[in-house]
């Protein structure tokens, strides 16, 4: 039977409104990764009014200071979009303007392949939190708010990061229940220092979690996978770190297959809960390659470290050394085997020898 017009019009109507939901999804799961990968990315069918929901610290990009790179590194680093993420253990007061940053991880976006690499920065790590101050990486925050803990990033990694997103811990356990759970593999060594965690995270957060048992692909709801990013008793901080990396990564993964009523419905949840220097110009303008986006290798920083009391600061993880954890950072995030580091890292290194002695 021969198609009249009509019949080609409402083809056509379908395949404008799929073509339309299929854009909206793709901004939605880029506002996700971003709250996720703050430990917790975001991504949403992106409106002014959600955009209002969020906390904003704004930060010039002409104002953050930016190491004097080689032209090589700032040609190869202008090929990705750079994120720093701050994860904050406030109890859920609300003020990201300061406070420790417990969670600091640098991501980056590869913009013509879409591939999202992280690279935890240990909270304990001895660097120039500015002004040629070394105490933990984690009290660059605590000093200065994101502004000064972005510029310590760039001024010890030679990175050009001028923008960050900042999520409370609590925030965590609202978008992993909203996504149904995620799967993890718990190890005997380390269920009995979560369930001690869930107690704890119950009471912050007001939920009521049961204890968990050791596995493989083990269902966890918020609590209970909150507790389980929480955890630094076994494998210390580096362990630790690699574990929200983890949860992240489940996260990413699950929301890349939830409908687009559910992503609305976490990123109404968690916007309130986030901080952010990032305009909507420049939501939209990284939303629009979201369609490619997927996540890639993850790492800790430093690769090569040593932990030791560093004077009254006390226990601390020591870059061995910093000049060459930089370049492996570099090869690492950015695929750039001829980095070389400038000479404030090559300073930076020779002072933390002198200072520690490694």
């Amino acid at each position: 039977m021969a198609r009249n017009t009509r019949d080609y019009e409402e083809d056509a109507r379908r395949k404008k409104k799929s073509s339309r939901r299929k854009r909206q999804r793709r901004k939605v799961i880029f506002l996700i990764v971003l709250v996720f990968l703050a430990l917790i990315f975001s991504a949403v069918a992106f409106t002014w009014s959600k955009y209002g929901k969020m906390g904003r610290i704004p930060i010039k990009d002409k104002d953050v200071k930016i190491n004097e790179l080689p032209k090589e590194t700032k040609k190869v680093l202008e090929g990705y979009e750079n994120i720093a993420l701050f994860g904050l253990d406030n109890r859920s007061t609300g003020n990201f303007e300061s406070g420790n940053s417990d969670t600091i991880i640098v991501v980056s976006i590869n913009k013509d392949s879409g591939e999202i690499k992280m690279a935890s920065v240990y909270r304990d790590t001895y660097l120039d939190i500015g002004e040629n101050n070394f105490k933990k990486a984690n009290a660059a925050y605590a000093n200065g708010g994101p502004k000064q803990a972005i510029e310590m990033l760039n001024k010890n990694l030679d990175l050009d990061i001028t923008d960050y997103v900042s999520v409370d811990f609590s925030s965590l356990v609202d978008a992993i229940d909203l996504l149904g759970g995620i799967e993890l593999d718990i190890t005997s060594e380390e269920v009995s220092h979560l369930n001690n965690y869930i107690v704890e995270t119950n009471e912050v957060t007001g939920h009521n979690s049961g204890p968990v048992s050791a596995g493989e692909g083990v269902h966890v709801d918020g609590v209970q996978a909150t507790s389980y990013a929480r955890i630094r008793y076994v494998g210390l901080d580096y362990q630790r770190t690699e574990r929200q990396r983890t949860v992240i990564t489940k996260m990413f993964e699950k929301a890349k297959q939830c409908d687009l009523f559910t992503l609305n419905s976490l990123l109404d949840k968690l916007l309130p809960q986030i901080s952010t220097s990032l305009s909507p110009t420049e939501l939209l303008g990284l939303a629009g390659n979201a369609g490619k986006y997927h996540m890639g290798e993850n790492t800790g920083f430093p690769f090569d470290k040593e932990s030791h009391d560093v004077g009254s600061l006390g226990d601390m993880v020591i870059p061995l050394d910093l000049q060459n954890n930089v370049i492996q950072l570099h090869h690492f995030l950015y695929n750039n085997e001829s980095y070389e580091p400038s000479d404030t890292v090559k300073n930076l290194s020779a002072t933390i020898h002198s200072n520690t002695g490694y």
